[in-house]
């Protein structure tokens, strides 16, 4: 009948299946387990690279003394640091004292001595015999007990009468991503020659300005040759105030200007251009390629490219304004770096070997104020666009004015 299958081996093949079951469970907890600490370490190594990150941010607005905005890095950067505690290595450790000594003068030139006391103390528990730090105590120590110091006062952001969009700014670069509408892309030649073989890569980005993004504009190897050649010659970036250049806090980043005879690659890519938006970029009629990079923390704060008085030294080249703008995207970055129009509400982000154009100037040669853009501060990685800023004079019968008077 069998029934010895339903007696003690059945029990025994029961409890051999339940053993069996346990004994897979078992490792497969302990692989759990380890797998969420691996994750968890993983985690905090990637909180104090970032942690790095934002102290290397935070020493840039530093060492221009902007305490404002090296105060946001470095809280971040000391927050991530904490947060990471247990997996440090070396780097991590003296980037974490780094970011302290710096957040506290940056609290103290802010006049908030209290918290510059505390930071300097925390400071100490990792570097007790750093006597700059011990002497800064005693100081901070001093001051709140005479009263001479202000102990708590809040921090206030600089005044800038020469930006009043700073909040749109800011905002749209602290957008966790920039993001594109998709208006609409196509295959462009512009009755070109030049692009009937290979047609542009037309994205759409907006009407108003009229702002489109021309994918796979230039080869990597163009984008290498065009650093190259950029790298020896690169100098702190300037700005146009009054009737003068300088240099301004406001544009962090270096800059070299290359003819187009300076290589076959630069040569091709005016050629390119050209025929891109059928303009005459021959001299005077358009600037030489500006090469600029953005290392960790750079930016541009709002500005247009054309210029909004008579006075600006552009109208010394006697070719009109600027009508056009188009700035091609010679790397990749990691984090930040978009390109913000700030009256507009949109910004777009660096895609790497695409070209960015648009009009600075309407038809009747008026600027266009939504055009007012920003390069937003790099975060993670080395930023490197090529700027091509073309002139009014010479356009006249390629952007003719219309008969709306308005536009």
């Amino acid at each position: 009948m069998g029934t010895g299958r339903m007696g003690p081996e059945k029990d025994r093949r029961q409890n051999g299946d339940r053993q069996e079951r346990a004994d897979r469970m078992k490792p497969r907890t302990a692989q759990d387990g380890a797998r969420r600490e691996r994750e968890r370490g993983r985690d905090r190594q990637d909180e104090a690279g970032a942690g790095r990150g934002q102290t290397r941010g935070g020493q840039v607005a530093y060492d221009t003394g902007d305490y404002y905005h090296s105060i946001a890095w470095l809280e971040e950067a000391v927050r991530l640091f904490r947060l990471s505690y247990g997996s440090w290595n070396l780097e991590d450790r003296s980037s974490l004292e780094d970011a302290l000594d710096h957040l506290a003068f940056s609290y103290f030139m802010a006049g908030n001595i209290s918290h510059a006391l505390s930071l300097s103390r925390e400071f100490l528990r990792y570097d007790p015999r750093n006597q700059r730090v011990s002497r800064n105590v005693a100081k901070y120590k001093k001051l709140l007990e005479t009263g001479t110091g202000t102990g708590t006062r809040p921090l206030q952001r600089p005044n800038s009468t020469r930006l009043q969009s700073r909040d749109a700014y800011e905002e749209l670069c602290q957008r966790p991503r920039a993001q594109l509408l998709h208006l609409g892309c196509s295959y462009e030649t512009n009755g070109s020659p030049f692009l009937l073989l290979q047609p542009a890569k037309k994205e759409m980005v907006r009407t108003q300005p009229h702002v489109a993004l021309y994918h796979d504009f230039i080869t990597d190897a163009e984008a290498e040759t065009i650093k190259g050649l950029a790298g020896p010659w690169l100098q702190r970036s300037v700005v146009a105030s009054g009737e003068k250049q300088q240099k301004a806090e406001y544009r962090i980043s270096k800059s070299a200007w290359l003819k187009d005879t300076a290589d076959p690659v630069v040569q091709a890519l005016e050629r390119r251009m050209a025929a891109l938006t059928g303009l005459d970029l021959r001299p005077p009629y358009a600037e030489h390629l500006q090469v600029v990079n953005y290392g960790l923390g750079g930016h541009y704060e709002p500005h247009f490219d054309h210029a909004t008085s008579t006075k600006s030294p552009l109208y010394r080249m006697k070719s009109g304004n600027r009508i056009a703008t188009i700035m091609i995207y010679l790397s990749a970055v990691e984090a930040g770096g978009s390109t913000a129009f700030i009256y507009a509400n949109f910004s777009v982000p660096v895609v790497k070997n695409a070209a960015l154009f648009w009009w600075n100037l309407r038809r009747n040669g008026n600027g266009d104020g939504d055009t007012l853009h920003a390069g937003c501060p790099v975060l993670a990685g080395d930023k490197w666009v090529a700027n091509k800023w073309i002139h009014e004079h010479g356009q006249e019968f390629r952007r003719p004015c219309s008969a709306d008077p308005q536009d």
